[in-house]
């Protein structure tokens, strides 16, 4: 049996694929790419997208986008919350290698509240409506790399917003009558 490696090497693997996805960044076209999602994963797409859903959808879309709303004002309180706890310093902050590539939005790394959000509405909005994972799912997953590739965020932090996320959102589908993700 293979002992488990020391809490520093995973630091340091951590580190090392920031490190990398940052420098994919040099390119201008792919930080051009990145800013723009990151930057419509501030909110901007999830808005669009719930005032979207009220307009084709009516009553039932505004049940989606009130459900969405709710879900995201609990993930914002939990991620500050994080945010606040654990204090972990953006990859930058900690890495004279790795560059910002936009300005961040407050001072820590973890968890990656983009991601978090991301994940959790993607989710949520799949339960009501599950013709939209084309969209939402590769758009998650952009602006989760987003993150990393940005210099902004460990590929830890958007690991654990992912696994938040996830929970977050099977809370708040259950929580919900008549709304499922197994359809």
């Amino acid at each position: 049996m293979r002992p488990s490696p020391p809490r520093n090497a995973f630091i340091g693997q951590d580190a090392g694929w920031c490190l990398r996805a940052n420098g994919w960044g040099e390119w201008r076209g792919v930080r051009h790419f990145f800013a723009v999602v990151s930057r419509l994963g501030d909110g901007v797409f999830w808005y669009v997208l719930m005032a979207a859903l009220i307009v084709v959808d009516g009553l039932d879309g505004l049940a989606a986008s009130a459900h969405l709303a709710a879900t995201g004002v609990i993930a914002l309180t939990l991620y500050k919350g994080l945010k606040r706890w654990t204090r972990r310093p953006r990859p930058f902050a900690s890495d004279v290698r790795i560059r910002a590539w936009i300005a961040p939005l407050d001072e820590f790394s973890f968890p990656s509240g983009h991601t978090l959000h991301a994940v959790a509405f993607t989710l949520v909005a799949l339960a009501h409506y599950p013709g939209l994972a084309p969209l939402l799912i590769p758009f998650a997953a952009c602006v989760a790399a987003s993150r990393v590739v940005l210099g902004l965020h460990y590929p830890s932090d958007v690991l654990a917003a992912t696994v938040i996320g996830s929970a977050l959102a099977g809370l708040s589908i259950w929580l919900v009558p008549g709304v499922s993700l197994l359809g």
